[in-house]
């Protein structure tokens, strides 16, 4: 039997370079996506759709998790709240972005992780990263660990996974670079945090991939408004 993959895949750069990297070691990829009621959603569980395609996914799972919307309290899925705009080179702050969805992360890794358990996945890639993130408390090396032991701990006992973060330590500019490197069809993932027919270019993390692309000198393919 072939060892087995569970990638969460967003439908952006990060998530999706993951699944690259799976696949290159030798893994057959289970693919997850969420649908939290996003004000992209539609868009990114197309770019879903067409990553898994890409790779030649044979399964997949969309799961609903409508509930991170009514728990609230970001501008992802409120749309009373705005977007921040152009705020990337702000100085830092100790308080968290309007974009961070509360313990976003901790919600989709419990529920990778039951779905890992089923499919019996020996890794679970998801593609947090550190460095050049907006400060989110569950993109951290040491929440990952935690998330991995409470796994393992509240799964069966002859049940063991590995969180895979393969992109944690690297900068948006090194993520575009080995996703070429990779072959990875940008051009099919999406970043935008508000608009689903051309990105805004001017949201967080519109920025922070187009700061990716200017630096290593290669034009993104993706329409933008701006």
């Amino acid at each position: 039997m072939s060892k087995k993959a569970l990638c969460i895949i967003s439908g952006g750069m990060d998530s999706t370079l993951c699944a690259y990297l799976a696949k290159k070691e030798g893994y057959e990829i289970i693919a997850l996506h969420f649908d939290y009621e996003q004000r992209t959603q539609v868009k990114e569980r197309e770019c879903f759709k067409q990553i898994c395609k890409a790779l030649n996914v044979k399964k997949s799972y969309i799961l609903n998790v409508s509930f991170i919307k009514d728990i609230g309290g970001n501008a992802l899925t409120d749309e009373n709240l705005a977007i921040p705009k152009n705020e990337l080179e702000n100085e830092p702050s100790d308080t968290l972005p309007i974009t961070y969805v509360p313990f976003r992360n901790g919600i989709f890794l419990s529920i990778a992780g039951a779905l890992a358990e089923k499919e019996n996945c020996e890794s679970i890639f998801i593609g947090v990263v550190g460095e050049d993130g907006s400060g989110y408390p569950d993109c951290g090396y040491e929440f990952i660990q935690k998330a991995q032991e409470f796994i393992n701990e509240g799964t069966n006992k002859q049940f063991k996974v590995c969180l895979k973060t393969p992109l944690i330590h690297l900068n948006k500019a090194q993520i575009v670079e080995l996703a070429l490197k990779e072959n990875v069809p940008l051009e099919l993932t999406w970043s935008c945090y508000e608009s689903e027919d051309e990105a805004c270019g001017e949201c967080d993390s519109c920025l922070l991939r187009l700061r990716g692309f200017k630096q290593v000198g290669f034009k993104d393919k993706i329409k933008y408004k701006s």
